[in-house]
């Protein structure tokens, strides 16, 4: 079985991984809970294609659907706003929607202001007149919108009615019910004090009138902000017919199960890298079967917790180096280099977890390629003639 020395926090450690994925797609669609993978994306050394490598790219998105996955397209997993411009957002959302169009795949896309420079202050019609841009420019391709968190608006707003003022005026405007997305500060630092107040409370009861306002525009909510019980009490507080979408990348095991009154469907970051588990414990409810939901996500609570740690923004690095280790892209890298971002310790720790959480969908080729950047990093590697 093949090897590694890994620099862990417990100094530098001989450990095997072997472990490989047992989790195949389904045989038919998922159906007790809506799930969405927010999808990263592959850069390319290839000028002329825009930074990013179309066909690795798109054939990403067809692993998570095959999966039973959605893709939640041009979310902050695909970098929107450190690295991936809107204008390659732009054609990645038209990409993509066509390839979900011709392969069935469930599918909805960021719509966001981040055509301004974070550094420039806008006025609120500027802000709704780029939301428009971006929202005209999802459904004109027939896909649904999720109404991203705005830096400018963040960074304009004077008070909690401005916030409602924006996504009033937007929301009335859509041709399909939208996902509205709260995305909290550990995500990104630029969007403190949303809906117009620190204090998570008030901001909470902000947020919670524009969608009892709005509730017949909205197919549902995603909150990002690592606090369980802040989910739990406003999942049970939506309007009829407006869904929770779980954006908690540490507890979602137990928000997606439910209490036996609520539950909450699923829009994370982590399903993009733990899409084969995801899929089979949603089966395992689909079958009545929720001590095997628990069972087989478990595992990747650790490895979740691990890729989102402090600071929690960096947990794109986490996300696109599990899909190197799995093949998906030749290199590991990432647009503007965020790949140099967690250390070679942390990613370390990241490839023992996910041996554990049974993500590696080829052991040998994860420890080929984890050799290779112990080497760069100038890490002793002890070989296995698994994978000389």
């Amino acid at each position: 079985m093949p090897e590694l020395k890994l620099p862990l926090e417990s100094g530098l450690t001989t450990c095997r991984i072997e472990r490989a994925c047992s989790y195949r797609p389904p045989a038919k669609p998922l159906t007790s809970r809506i799930a969405y993978a927010a999808a990263h994306v592959v850069p390319s050394t290839v000028p002329k294609d825009d930074g990013i490598d179309w066909e690795r790219t798109l054939a990403y998105r067809r692993h998570l659907w095959s999966y039973g996955l959605g893709v939640a397209e041009a979310m902050d997993t695909a970098q929107r706003g450190m690295g991936l411009a809107w204008e390659s957002a732009r054609e990645l959302i038209a990409r993509s929607l066509a390839e979900a169009k011709a392969c069935g795949g469930l599918i909805a896309c960021g719509a966001g202001t981040d055509q301004f420079p974070d550094d420039r202050p806008a006025r609120l019609d500027d802000i709704i007149a780029a939301y428009e841009e971006q929202c005209e420019w999802v459904e004109h391709h027939g896909g649904r919108v999720i109404l991203m968190a705005s830096r400018a608006l963040a960074r304009s707003a004077a008070s909690p009615d401005d916030y409602l003022a924006v996504y009033s005026r937007i929301l009335s405007q859509l041709r399909q019910p939208a996902i509205l997305h709260w995305l909290g500060d550990m995500f990104d630092p630029k969007l403190a004090g949303y809906w117009g107040s620190a204090d998570l409370n008030r901001a909470t009861e902000v947020c919670l009138s524009l969608i009892r306002d709005h509730a017949g525009h909205l197919d549902g909510i995603k909150i990002s902000l690592l606090d369980a019980q802040r989910e739990i009490d406003l999942r049970r507080r939506l309007p009829a017919g407006v869904r929770m979408y779980t954006g908690d990348d540490f507890n979602y095991d137990a928000l997606i199960r439910g209490d036996g009154r609520h539950h909450s469907d699923a829009l994370l970051g982590i399903f993009d890298a733990i899409a084969p588990a995801a899929s089979a414990a949603i089966r395992a409810l689909d079958e009545g079967c929720p001590d095997e939901f628990d069972r087989i996500l478990a595992p990747t609570i650790q490895l979740s917790r691990h890729i989102f740690e402090s600071p929690t923004y960096l947990y794109k690095t986490g996300i696109v180096f599990l899909a190197w280790l799995n093949g998906h892209q030749d290199r590991f890298q990432m647009v503007g280099g965020l790949e140099t971002a967690r250390s070679i310790s942390h990613l370390s720790t990241l490839l023992v977890l996910a041996e554990h959480a049974g993500m590696l969908m080829d052991p040998e080729l994860a420890c080929r390629r984890m050799q290779g950047l112990l080497e760069q990093a100038g890490v002793g590697v002890s070989r296995s003639h698994a994978y000389d």
